[in-house]
């Protein structure tokens, strides 16, 4: 009797207990990446990235094309902490100013690819049949040209300049992002609560949109983060062969490409554009890999 009264005393008590909140999916996705020591590294560079291309016109201590003549090929010194260029600009403010055309550049490039591969993954997932292998075949034929030749192509085609790199660069990782949509869609559309969606009348754009969508961002969310890292290298590329953002706009890639006939001499100018860009893709990896193990699910005890 005894034990069967303590039974009893537990359960009321446990009953009696208020439930607890369950976590939101993200803060539990924000939580598991905090213990990420590495992601939060490479987030922590991410930000100060971030923070220097939305102050770069407060912090840069010289404009992006002030030039003095009488100062060139300095090499790093007090004054100028990552020396002066063949026009004797600031390399540091060129950097710092640089952060917010390559942080853009990826940014916008991601985005376009993003919602177009998305939304035509979703469109061929979705409905398959005729549609699925007219959208798949046309990715598979962008699939068979590299990203970088068709990004030159259509930069040659439309011109150099900063708006065309982001649409060249964009266009060139849309099969990508269709692929994984794509796949996302077809292991979601058969679903109980997908059924249940139709069942009410929900029509495909709303079931696409707020369904389909929503369940399929997370490995929305870990390509786009390493497809940052992929566009600012594509644009630096094609600014280092002179089909990117045109001088004097400061952007690592054309840096670099002044620096290079400078190296033997001047080794400052080409080393801290080419730092930056290498910092910039190292941090993005980095947060890269900790958001794909932070979602995961396989990878949660």
């Amino acid at each position: 009797m005894s034990n069967a009264k303590t039974l009893q005393k537990q359960t009321l008590e446990k009953t009696s207990q208020p439930a607890k909140k369950k976590r939101s999916p993200w803060v539990t996705v924000w939580m598991s990446l905090k213990k990420n020591k590495s992601a939060m590294f490479g987030l922590i560079i991410i930000l100060i990235l971030i923070f220097c291309a939305l102050t770069a016109d407060f912090i840069a201590p010289y404009g992006f094309d002030d030039q003095d003549l009488m100062a060139r090929f300095q090499t790093p010194n007090s004054k100028h902490w990552f020396g002066t260029d063949n026009f004797g600009r600031d390399i540091l403010s060129r950097v710092i100013y640089g952060s917010r055309i390559s942080l853009q550049v990826g940014f916008i490039a991601v985005g376009i690819s993003m919602f177009t591969g998305g939304a035509l993954g979703a469109i061929a997932g979705y409905y398959g049949g005729k549609m699925d292998n007219v959208i798949m075949r046309f990715m598979d034929i962008l699939l068979a040209i590299p990203g970088i030749l068709l990004a030159i192509s259509i930069v040659a085609a439309l011109g150099p300049g900063l708006q065309n790199v982001m649409i060249a660069v964009g266009i060139g990782s849309i099969p990508s992002y269709a692929r994984i949509v794509r796949a996302s869609v077809l292991s979601i559309r058969d679903q109980e609560f997908i059924e249940a969606a139709k069942a009410v009348g929900a029509n495909d754009f709303r079931i696409i949109t707020k369904h389909i969508i929503p369940n399929s961002m997370a490995p929305i969310i870990v390509q786009a983060t390493l497809g940052v890292a992929g566009a600012i290298l594509s644009a630096a590329g094609l600014s280092f062969i002179g089909l990117g953002i045109q001088p004097p706009t400061p952007e690592w890639g054309a840096m670099l490409s002044t620096g290079r006939q400078f190296l033997r001499d001047h080794w400052h100018i080409a080393t801290f554009p080419g730092l930056a860009i290498m910092i910039t893709i190292f941090a993005l990896n980095l947060l890269g890999d900790g958001l794909r193990d932070a979602l995961d699910p396989r990878l949660k005890s």
